[in-house]
């Protein structure tokens, strides 16, 4: 059974070691599980949709819950899914502040991230219009 779980989160630490850490970590225990997914990061927040089997998502997002370096973890959206529309990625990573503006105000009432003033399925139609137009780097 394959799901899809979006979240987001605010982090503790924003300085870039502190992402890249947590990019390095996702690719190295990603794949053991089955996860697949992306990251979005800006002004302090993360916006993440992980996909794989339902316990490991599961187990998965209750280890994010707890991770000392996020705080405000909020679920979004939660479904069960066909197939993965992540699946090239074991974490790949978007910098909204590399990115054209206009595409955050898109979908929101102002150009920056804020997932915690949007539907769930507001963000995950973001995530797939920076899949679509090659936002995503770190594919594996």
């Amino acid at each position: 059974m394959l799901v899809r779980l979006l979240y987001c989160s605010r982090a503790v630490d924003t300085r870039p070691d502190g992402i890249e850490a947590i990019l390095a970590q996702a690719r190295q225990h990603n794949p053991v599980s089955g996860i697949t997914g992306i990251l979005c990061y800006g002004g302090g927040i993360f916006l993440q949709a992980i996909e794989g089997g339902r316990l490991q998502v599961s187990d998965l997002f209750g280890h994010i819950q707890k991770d000392p370096r996020h705080k405000d973890v909020a679920l979004l959206h939660y479904e069960e899914i066909f197939e993965r529309r992540f699946g090239g990625w074991t974490m790949g990573q978007v910098n909204l502040s590399k990115l054209n503006h206009t595409i955050l105000l898109k979908y929101s009432e102002k150009p920056e991230l804020d997932p915690y003033a949007v539907s769930g399925k507001v963000s995950l139609a973001l995530l797939e219009d920076l899949m679509a137009t090659a936002a995503i780097c770190g594919r594996t």
